[in-house]
């Protein structure tokens, strides 16, 4: 019986790699589609011998999309960006890329298409990056209706920057600033959206379901630094910064190599982000949504 194949765009990254681990256990053949190959060529111990492969294939290549997807019968797309750099723009990767992966997908016969967007996605929003993912739903679903949306909000995870940033502010700061104090979040850990995703993969009636990814608690920016600044060992005072001075902060950060903070981002920073009444949950999955505290500990 042949194997089945998945191909992962973006399967190198933070989530990509628990997505990756997943798909092998569960007995695909997975390839791993980046940029590059360096990236995801750790990833082959995964799974056993040749069955995660590394692809160079990105989403905004027609000719390495078309490589890497042909005999899958899965295919996920992870790529997304926090902030334009060079070619790299929105419009690029969440709005063009996603249209690419989904019209390759439905012209290639693959099964399944899991995009994954995130929590605030809407084409009407204030935030660029909103704007572009809200965007890039729209046309993932016009190329192929049946393809399957996620929403997470922040993901967490040992290896993921939240809450480790915060964390590492507070550990070489006497006091560390907090942006849209108030906004609200609903953390999810990398595991369940992994899983989640797995299990999408492998159910029936999923055809162009919306699914919003969220945790079992509903924190704000305050407490979510401070939780990350107790959990790395040093405890601080916060101060929270006004609106107006993080845009001044961000209209000079946003120039300089690494893009830290951008006015787009400070945007985002005052738009909750939390799973919305009557959405598709992990729950209906199955999953129970695993708290900070346990996983981070």
């Amino acid at each position: 019986m042949a194997r089945k194949v998945a191909t992962v765009f973006g399967g190198s990254g933070f989530v990509g790699r628990s997505v990756v681990g997943r798909l092998a256990r569960a007995g695909y053949v997975v390839r791993v589609a980046g940029r590059t190959a360096a990236h995801a060529a750790t990833l082959r111990m995964l799974g056993d011998v040749g069955q995660v492969v590394p692809v160079v294939a990105s989403v905004t290549d027609e000719a390495a999309c078309v490589a890497a997807i042909e005999g899958s019968t899965l295919v996920i797309n992870l790529v997304g960006i926090l902030a334009p750099h060079g070619a790299a723009t929105f419009e690029a990767i969440h709005v063009a890329g996603a249209a690419r992966v989904a019209r390759i997908s439905a012209a290639a016969g693959v099964t399944r298409l899991i995009h994954v967007s995130a929590i605030g996605a809407d084409a009407a929003s204030p935030s660029a990056y909103a704007r572009s993912k809200g965007e890039g739903e729209a046309v993932v679903s016009r190329h192929m209706p049946q393809a399957i949306i996620i929403r997470p909000s922040l993901i967490f995870g040992v290896e993921g920057a939240i809450p480790a940033m915060f964390a590492r502010m507070a550990r070489f700061m006497p006091v560390v600033p907090v942006f849209g104090p108030a906004t609200r979040f609903q953390p999810v850990w990398v595991g369940d959206v992994a899983e989640g995703m797995l299990r999408i993969a492998a159910s029936e009636g999923m055809e162009g379901a919306i699914f919003e990814f969220g945790g079992p608690v509903v924190m704000t920016m305050r407490q979510l630094v401070a939780w990350a600044a107790r959990w790395g060992g040093h405890p601080r005072p916060l101060i929270e910064v006004p609106r107006w001075l993080a845009n001044v902060q961000a209209s000079v950060l946003e120039r300089l190599p690494g893009r830290v903070l951008t006015r787009d981002q400070v945007k985002l920073l005052y738009i909750d982000n939390v799973v919305a009444p009557g959405a598709r949950t992990l729950e209906m999955l199955g999953i129970t949504p695993s708290p900070m505290d346990l996983v981070m500990e």
